[in-house]
């Protein structure tokens, strides 16, 4: 059983700001309805890796091996962030209720230092933080995976990665979303030849129809099929990463490789009316600042202000504010800093916060607080169920999208610019978005903070969604909302998914709501309280799961927002 979301923007299309980006074209047509399948589930943004992943679960594979399958899979058909040159987070929970969560954040070559980002007269310097080498972090997508497996995977290695293999070998037909991604990326891509080679044919791009063959990186998968986490990180792959670091002025060594590992993390938790949330703890921000504002607005009757009403758009905007302001002072790496998770999470916190907010006005967001550093967009989620209950949320990226912009030579697969995620030099916090503060500064094997906020919902013990979505800092809100809509107005998980989103994030001060589903004479009354209001295009795509309660369906969602996305059950 699958579904593939209707026409829209294609997520590579959007462009990478910290808020939504602007609409390029008519809004999608929705889905009304999930696509149910009575044992497994997938949801990503490729339906081609959507069913990579729902073969693995027919053939009695369990949901963590169906989400290293479906990974690899997007590592080639969903390029812009599908990725084995990136990183990320798996949040686990297990049909008897405990969870875990893998931690493959890239991480800071050894040679990194707190004002690597400076050029030669000491200033910050954009280029070198974003679109230079220099922002290459160490991968650890392939070691995240291999983590996952070894502890909690059932099926063998060499059939999960093998169909992506196999994929990249012999090819596959492009979708519409990736062939109108890639027409849009020329410009970035062309000036790399490694990439002009890889995702162009005679330097033009492929149209919707056409077979993309990526050689290079169905090798570099057989390698890692064969040998494991070590056809990565040592051997021809290793050595093609180092040559190309050298040929580009990186940092990034065979020895930087080698040391790599990814960590198994306890979850962090919350609870908002009566349902359990699980999330993923720092270096993620998203779990801590969904849970902060969960607790927040659980004081609040939500469903009689009515859903994206003035009063509870203000309400939601009040809560991302100051979430965002304690996210920016307190969460980095937790092998480095030591972010206060307990009070950040604590109902009692929350209660003094609610305490401050007017619910007539809009609440002042100042630079002398604390700034907003950039974050690409340009990420991708998926979410999987298996016939046993075992749920698995994944949210990983390349940062900006198809990453750096070039792929390794040789080895076929596009390098991450994940260092663009630090700040950018100690103490150079100002109000074009630039933050300075201490805990995210680069340092030598640190993982830098991210908002991606993979998470799995339950009630009394059962499982009741998995939920996560790309979005620079628009994650944690996106998913905030989705489970709002699920939890306090028991939406169906189609319809929470479909519902228009906005995004506050503390600094810029602006509220940005979708272009599509707020009446003009809400965003007046929004005006009135003392917000800025932008209208934007279209933010995250939560490509979710929901458990029929009645039946025990699984009901996937992809989100219309991506247009190749795709629900593969069985």
């Amino acid at each position: 059983m699958r579904q593939c979301s209707l026409p829209g923007i294609a997520a590579a299309a959007l462009l990478a700001v910290p808020a939504v980006a602007p609409a390029q074209s008519p809004p999608p047509a929705q889905p009304k309805a999930a696509v149910e399948a009575p044992r497994g589930m997938v949801v990503s943004a490729s339906a081609i890796a959507s069913d990579v992943g729902r073969n693995v679960l027919a053939a009695g594979g369990n949901a963590v091996d169906a989400a290293i399958a479906t990974g690899f899979a997007l590592a080639v058909t969903y390029p812009t962030a599908g990725n084995i040159g990136g990183g990320g987070f798996m949040v686990i929970r297990f049909p008897d209720g405990r969870a875990t969560t893998i931690d493959f954040r890239e991480k800071a070559p050894a040679a990194s230092s707190p004002t690597m980002f400076t050029d030669s007269t000491g200033n910050y310097s954009s280029r070198i933080h974003h679109n230079s080498h220099k922002s290459v972090g160490v991968p650890g997508t392939v070691a995240g995976f291999a983590l996952a497996h070894q502890k909690y995977g059932k099926a063998k290695w060499n059939g999960l990665v093998g169909p992506s293999a196999t994929l990249a070998d012999t090819g596959f037909i492009v979708p519409t979303g990736l062939a109108a991604s890639l027409a849009g990326v020329r410009t970035k891509l062309s000036t790399d030849s490694g990439s002009l080679a890889a995702y162009y044919k005679a330097g033009q791009p492929y149209s919707a129809g056409d077979r993309l063959v990526l050689g290079d990186l169905g090798k570099t998968l057989g390698r890692i099929r064969d040998q494991g986490r070590d056809g990565f990180y040592k051997g021809t792959t290793a050595q093609l990463i180092a040559a190309e670091m050298r040929r580009g002025g990186g940092l990034i060594t065979e020895a930087d490789l080698v040391a790599y590992q990814a960590a198994e993390r306890a979850a962090v938790r919350g609870t908002f009316n009566g349902y359990d949330i699980i999330s993923m703890p720092p270096p993620s921000s998203g779990g801590v600042a969904m849970i902060e504002m969960l607790n927040i607005l659980e004081g609040m009757d939500l469903k009689a202000m009515g859903h994206n009403s003035p009063q509870y758009v203000h309400s939601l905007v009040e809560s991302m504010r100051r979430a965002f302001r304690d996210r920016a002072l307190y969460l980095g790496d937790p092998d480095f800093t030591q972010p206060p998770i307990a009070k950040l999470t604590s109902k009692t916190y929350a209660k003094e916060l609610r305490a401050t907010i007017d619910p007539n006005k809009a609440s002042p967001s100042s630079p002398a607080d604390v700034a907003q550093g950039y974050e690409s967009d340009e990420t991708t989620h998926y979410s999987v169920v298996d016939k046993d209950g075992m749920a698995v949320s994944v949210t990983y990226t390349l940062e900006a999208g198809y990453g750096l912009g070039a792929v390794v030579d040789g080895a076929g697969f596009l390098l991450n610019n994940e260092m663009g995620d630090f700040n950018g030099k100690p103490g150079l916090t100002d109000s074009t978005g630039l933050i300075g503060t201490t805990p995210n500064i680069a340092q030598p094997g640190k993982r830098m903070l991210s908002s991606m906020t993979p998470t799995i919902v339950a009630r009394d013990g059962k499982l009741v969604a998995v939920v996560g979505s790309p979005g620079g800092r628009t994650i944690i809100n996106t998913v905030l909302e989705v489970v709002l809509n699920l939890t306090a107005f028991d939406m169906p998980v189609q319809d929470a998914v479909n519902a228009p989103r906005l995004h506050h994030q503390w600094l810029p001060n602006t509220v940005t709501v979708e272009r599509v589903g707020f009446s003009e004479a809400t965003l007046d009354a929004l005006r009135a309280k003392g917000h800025v209001v932008r209208v934007g295009g279209q933010q995250g795509t939560a490509h979710s799961i929901a458990i029929d309660p009645k039946t025990g369906k699984r009901l996937g969602a992809a989100d219309p927002r991506d247009r190749d996305a795709g629900a593969s059950g069985h």
